[in-house]
């Protein structure tokens, strides 16, 4: 295979450009895989040669990377296939995830979850980084596996590849990236916005709490019926008919229920009906990561369902509104108390039912608990609708921003005005058809 015969020898189709040309990417670049030593051998790890893997880009999105978390020695690089290639190749990651792409910024080598393109001298690298991460739902869409999805060298190697000449190629870059950098301001816009509607959320729950300061504090379990904890029985993902839901930790989110990810246990399960909800009853999620450890909500009654042991249940008397404890223990004040007697148990984070009974509860009149909370929905509701609209603007965003990838390599981006009708138009057409 020759670059000249990789050139010139390929065929174009009725959708490029006139002057483009069209090929198998590996008819154009060669193509390297990766491996992975044994990681037990200490001679193999620490020395001078940058190793890269999939989580490595997960974990540093830049365009260039030089490096990973660990790098391979000379013994090391000799007791697998991994090899070597030159500053200006294009890595992507062929499985967990597939699609991250990343430019060489020296000579390095990659782990087997990776494939890499080495581009001839008339293909330039940034062109081919931003064509591959566009390729990514083609590269997806051909990927393999049971476990994990991964797309071969074969497969990775049969990747079309559409590209003017060289100077065109770098118009065409400088362009795109004009566009994305307009539409990456954007998104980070919409992204604080979107975090300022959580600063609301949270300072309304802050001013509520502490405006009821004045009122009695008392441990929780002065104004608890029950506190128990949920099934340790298995669910399933899949329901058979009367199999009742089970609630999770991940189902406890921002102080409300997601109901999105469910899973079952049998309505014959041990301790059935003890532990199905009732409508009222306030979920406290005990273990989980230290920064959602001692989140709750309150089960509002949709059906019969059960809880998670990883979550407590609480069972308010009626001088307590179940929704206003649900606030305060999710309050600045509230996740004070819980950082000060959260214990680690092997890498997870833990607040235990004893500890829970013991939450300093602020407990206003009922009629104040309703007029404090009256306020705050308001308040959270506007937060919502607006938080709503910024992720429907940043949706468009994201559909703005395949568009032009879109449009960049099908020759339509002239860096003039006339681009974003090109853009607007992609996207209508993609969200005709999604």
């Amino acid at each position: 295979r020759s670059s000249r015969r990789a050139q010139h020898g390929t065929h174009r189709v009725s959708a490029q450009p006139t002057g483009w040309s069209e090929a198998a990417l590996g008819d154009v670049c060669r193509i390297v895989s990766g491996a992975t030593p044994k990681t037990g051998v200490t001679k193999y790890w620490g020395g001078e040669i940058p190793w890269l893997t999939p989580n490595d880009m997960s974990r540093d999105r830049s365009q260039t990377l030089t490096g990973g978390e660990r790098y391979l020695t000379e013994l090391g690089y000799d007791s697998c296939s991994a090899r070597l290639f030159p500053a200006g190749s294009v890595i992507v990651s062929s499985r967990a995830p597939v699609g991250y792409v990343a430019i060489a910024g020296r000579e390095m080598c990659t782990n087997q979850g990776c494939k890499t393109a080495v581009p001839p001298d008339f293909i330039d690298s940034r062109y081919l980084y931003w064509y591959l991460l566009a390729a990514k739902p083609d590269l997806e869409a051909r990927a393999s596996g049971t476990t994990f999805k991964e797309i071969s060298s074969k497969r990775f190697a049969e990747t079309r590849l559409v590209w003017p000449d060289l100077a065109e190629q770098r118009r065409v870059v400088e362009i795109l990236e004009d566009h994305l950098s307009r539409l990456d301001a954007a998104s980070s816009a919409t992204n604080r916005a979107v975090a300022r509607t959580e600063v609301l959320r949270v300072a309304s729950s802050a001013a509520e709490v502490s405006a009821a300061s004045g009122s009695v504090i008392v441990p929780l379990s002065r104004h608890s019926l029950l506190v128990d904890y949920g099934t340790s029985m298995k669910a399933h993902p899949e329901p058979q008919a009367s199999d009742v839901p089970v609630l999770r930790m991940g189902n406890v989110k921002h102080g409300r229920l997601d109901w999105s990810s469910l899973k079952y246990i049998p309505p014959d399960a041990p301790d059935l009906p003890r532990l199905l909800l009732r409508d009222g009853d306030l979920l406290f999620n005990r273990t989980n990561s230290a920064e959602h450890v001692g989140k709750s909500a309150v089960y509002l009654g949709r059906e019969p369902t059960s809880f998670a042991s990883y979550l407590i249940r609480v069972r308010f008397d009626e001088q307590v509104n179940p929704e206003w404890a649900n606030l305060v223990i999710n309050s600045p004040y509230g996740r004070g108390y819980i950082a000060s007697v959260v214990s680690q148990q092997v890498g997870q984070a833990n607040v235990n039912g004893t500890k829970l009974k013991a939450f300093p509860l602020v407990v206003p009149p009922l009629a104040e608990q309703e007029e404090r909370l009256s306020r705050h929905s308001l308040l959270v509701n506007s937060a919502d609708r607006l938080a709503d609209g910024i992720r429907r603007v940043e949706g468009r965003g994201q559909g703005l921003r395949r568009a032009v990838l879109s449009a960049a390599f099908k020759g339509k981006l002239t860096g003039r005005h006339a681009d974003d009708d090109v853009m607007e138009e992609a996207a209508s057409l993609e969200g005709a058809t999604r």
